[in-house]
């Protein structure tokens, strides 16, 4: 089981939110992770590389985001 908080700032963290996981999770173990939202998100050139190279395909080849997602899935059962 999981819960997720979404702050719009660190400030916001308070005794109640404590109090609600401690609620919810009672005497589980739990783990907490905290993640910095990051709103300018850059391609590394290896993305850039992969990137570049599949806007050189062949347009005859080409499959949609959807085509592309169920082969994923049937593949890798995503």
């Amino acid at each position: 089981m999981y819960t997720t908080y979404h702050l719009s700032s660190a400030q916001e963290v308070n005794s109640d939110i404590l109090d609600a996981i401690k609620a919810t999770f009672k005497s589980k173990p739990i783990t907490i992770i905290v993640e910095a939202d990051e709103e300018d998100f850059e391609l590394t050139t290896d993305m850039k590389s992969v990137l570049d190279e599949r806007l050189q395909e062949d347009e005859k080849t080409y499959l949609t985001s959807e085509d592309s997602i169920n082969q994923l899935n049937k593949k890798y059962g995503l």
